[in-house]
């Protein structure tokens, strides 16, 4: 089963997959009516939080880069993009943390940090990926995701070492730099 079968059929079955990109909103504003204002940074409202903001982001940061993948790397038009797939997830990440957002601050959200990290890193992988992408230095790069996914893992492994590098306190020890399987022919 190839990604795009996975995208087929996760889009041939649309209740499910509307179904659970309402529940992640409307259980961030359930919980966030549960407890009162200030309670959110407490024990079980946190990890709640916390468990909202990974059922949201992943799917929704997935999508992101889906929907980016499709518009800049294949020009394909958005019109005829499923909606359940390329922009629900979206919209849903976006009213889950706000909703989050209302009641708790995300320095109090276990993980959220992390999470963010990983965003950013995404987004910086995805961006280099389309200026090379653009630019047509990458010349092996036919516009097919796995490909874009080799590429965007190698420059992520970059960036994650060459920002460990960077904001690393001195008593920390230097990791050694990512290594990338040899091309050799003769083994």
């Amino acid at each position: 089963m190839t990604l795009r079968d996975l995208i087929q059929a996760a889009g041939s079955h649309p209740a499910p997959v509307f179904g659970t990109m309402i529940a992640a909103p409307a259980l961030a504003w359930i919980v966030g009516v549960c407890h009162r204002t200030g309670e959110g940074r407490n024990a079980p409202w946190k990890f709640a939080y916390s468990v909202l903001v990974y059922l949201a982001c992943i799917p929704g940061t997935f999508a992101a880069v889906l929907t980016g993948y499709a518009l800049f790397f294949r020009n394909e038009n958005l019109l005829d993009a499923n909606l359940l797939i390329y922009f629900l997830p979206i919209v849903s990440m976006i009213a889950t943390l706000v909703f989050i957002r209302k009641r708790v601050s995300f320095d109090d959200v276990p993980g959220f940090d992390r999470l963010s990290g990983l965003m950013v890193l995404m987004a910086c992988s995805f961006g280099i990926a389309l200026a090379l992408h653009k630019t047509r230095i990458f010349v092996g790069f036919f516009g097919s995701v796995e490909m874009l996914f080799i590429l965007a893992a190698g420059v992520f492994a970059l960036l994650k070492w060459g920002g460990y590098m960077l904001f690393r306190s001195g008593d920390e020890p230097a990791k050694p730099m990512p290594k990338f399987p040899s091309i050799d022919s003769n083994k």
